[in-house]
């Protein structure tokens, strides 16, 4: 076996509710993986999920020590898993998105001069102006977000630059509110970083630049430029661009991996660290997707994603940089009522059994005799509005359904009617060639599959390894490497195909088609009631 043969590429995940790292060889199989929970492995920090909810119940918040501790027993854990980490050739990374760091003035010496002989969280104890970190849960900024698109001329028009009308979890908003409400924080932070140039930080020993796909979740980057906007950095803070560096491609080979874990754990001095991204564009990279393809992530929310070569104006939805193509970009829905709507449907119908869901919604036609049912246990991103909603045939309102398999139908074809009303709006154009990628927790259940292919008419596959987001960091950390010399799509070809999960029904179009306008046209009513 060649020394070429022989490398390996780290890919490690920042997520909400732990950190995980996975080892894949050359052909990108995976050798090995360890993950840290924040709330188990780590119980002194006190957190719930892996984060702290304040007491307003909208400022949402995670301790930096938190995430540099686990990292001390991340990698001991590696070791132990049995990862040499002498033959390591690159590692990359991804983290939960939109959530900021705010290194103290003076930092920047001592990540250059890690000492080996100590943990790396006791060096960074003192080191962070904010210790906690506002991050992607928190609903705190409505304030700023009306700041930031006054500043601009509105929503539509920071959509146009940024990708994105404000939202308060964004990073634009939070950096102002931090200038705002603790002016001797903000005056004291000498570099801002997302959680992922933030991780990536730890493994340079130097501030590592924000990455372009994650820098567009921050409503502070033009997309079309790929430059802060001037604009933008003013209606924030003063002197925040100095704060936040030049963003960069999400591939770039940032530079070698620092003394400290060359001394410390063994790697080699010439293993390469790529710029680590954000949670979502980590996922595309992951599953590989293509032009045309569309992935569909059913957890506890729902989210769409897919490759786009231009970007598209849209308000209820985000535009992001693409990871892998700095020139393309990638659309991203979000629905918060996913499983645990489904999970809520579920267990007042069938007492919390799949197997009895899965029959009566096995049982009912497509289509469901005409009747449709929208379901949102909390506000919705996209529509926003809260509640449950049933019509007839007729398009007549109801306040249930006469039996239960209808009501069990009309909630998943009726998230799914949405997601493909979304899609299309996006300018999406479902086609022979479309394929749909399903992952998170629903991916496993072939009966709500099996209706996401009809809604959209295309068949539906899933991927054989789950965790695409951490799969997709390691992927990158070799692509980083070597780009120059072959495509993404060829360094890739010999992993798995996806699995066919699901064919359409020859009628699917003919029944969903029109189904998909009185989805709209139910919407446009609901939000005309409130």
């Amino acid at each position: 076996m060649s020394k070429c043969d022989e490398s390996t590429y780290l890919g490690f995940d920042f997520s909400t509710q732990q950190l995980k790292a996975v080892e894949l060889n050359s052909d990108l199989q995976i050798l090995n993986n360890a993950a840290v929970q924040f709330d188990t492995d780590l119980p002194e920090f006190r957190t719930m999920s892996g984060v702290t909810i304040h007491k307003d119940g909208r400022t949402v918040t995670a301790p930096v020590l938190m995430w540099v501790k686990a990292l001390d027993l991340l990698l001991d854990r590696l070791k132990i898993a049995g990862v040499d980490f002498s033959r390591v050739a690159s590692l990359s990374g991804t983290a939960q998105q939109h959530g900021s760091v705010y290194w103290q003035k003076g930092v920047h010496q001592k990540l250059q001069s890690l000492q080996p002989n100590r943990f790396l969280h006791d060096q960074l104890r003192d080191a962070f102006s904010l210790a906690d970190s506002p991050i992607w849960q928190d609903s705190s900024t409505t304030e700023q977000c009306q700041q930031l698109e006054n500043a601009v001329g509105g929503p539509e028009k920071l959509a146009e630059i940024t990708g994105s009308r404000a939202y308060e979890r964004f990073t634009g908003s939070q950096i102002a509110k931090v200038y705002q409400t603790k002016k001797a924080v903000y005056n004291n932070t000498e570099r801002i970083s997302l959680i992922s140039s933030f991780a990536c930080s730890l493994f340079v020993g130097d501030y590592a630049p924000i990455d372009y796909a994650d820098a567009s979740g921050m409503n502070m980057m033009d997309l079309k430029t790929k430059e802060w906007s001037p604009q933008i950095l003013q209606a924030v803070a003063p002197d925040v661009e100095a704060k936040l560096g030049t963003p960069v491609p999400s591939y770039t080979n940032i530079g070698p991996v620092s003394k400290f874990y060359v001394e410390r754990f063994g790697f080699n001095p010439q293993c390469r660290v790529i710029a680590f991204t954000g949670d979502n564009p980590a996922s595309l990279i992951g599953m590989r997707l293509k032009t045309g393809d569309i992935a569909v992530s059913l957890g506890t929310s729902d989210t769409l994603f897919l490759s786009l070569r231009q970007p598209k104006l849209i308000l209820e939805g985000h535009i992001l940089s693409s990871p892998i193509d700095k020139d393309g970009y990638m659309a991203l829905l979000c629905f918060k009522n996913g499983s645990l709507t489904r999970e809520r449907i579920r267990d007042s119908c069938v007492e919390g059994s799949w197997k009895l869901f899965n029959e009566l919604l096995n049982s009912t036609p497509r289509g469901n005799f005409g009747n449709m049912g929208v379901y949102y246990d909390i506000q919705e991103i996209i529509p926003s509005v809260k509640g449950d909603y049933r019509v007839n045939k007729a398009n007549v309102q109801l306040s249930k359904f006469n039996s239960k398999e209808i009501e069990v139908r009309a909630l998943i074809e009726g998230q799914f009617l949405g997601k493909r009303a979304y899609a299309e709006d996006l300018g999406v154009s479902l086609g022979e060639n479309t394929r749909i990628f399903a992952t998170g927790g629903a991916s496993n259940n072939s009966a709500i599959l099996q209706v996401l292919a009809d809604v959209f008419n295309s068949p539906v596959y899933t991927l054989e390894a789950s965790n695409s987001a951490m799969l997709g960091s390691a992927y990158q950390a070799k692509y980083g490497l070597v780009r120059s010399d072959t495509s993404f799509a060829e360094m890739t070809q010999n992993l798995p195909p996806p699995v066919l999960a699901c064919e359409p029904s020859r009628d699917a179009n003919e029944i969903y088609a029109p189904m998909v306008e009185r989805y709209r046209a139910l919407i446009k009513n609901i939000t005309n009631q409130k």
